[in-house]
């Protein structure tokens, strides 16, 4: 008898005050930023944060935890590519 393994969601909070800060737990990495977007890879897909002037205040990838400062247009999550280039062999075995 096949045994399935039960995998327990992860915990995400995010916090927005104001649209000026955000506080977001449960992140692994910050793959791109700059003054208009922040695209960070977290325990529950991508997250993808569109404003002005953004400025990463706190990156600590040992607890997990991004504060982003800034004015903050939008959170956007995404399960599928980030925007990445592939390679010709990553497009061929798609």
């Amino acid at each position: 008898m096949e045994e399935k393994k039960i995998t327990k969601p992860k915990n995400q909070t995010l916090l927005l005050e104001n649209r000026e800060k955000l506080s977001v737990s449960g992140v692994i990495d910050v793959e791109s930023f700059n003054d208009q977007s922040i695209v960070a890879i977290t325990d529950v897909g991508v997250l993808i944060i569109r404003g002005s002037e953004l400025h990463i205040n706190k990156l600590n990838l040992e607890s997990n935890e991004l504060i982003v400062e800034g004015d903050i247009f939008s959170l956007e999550y995404s399960d599928g590519e980030t925007g990445r280039s592939k390679s010709f062999f990553g497009k061929m075995f798609k």
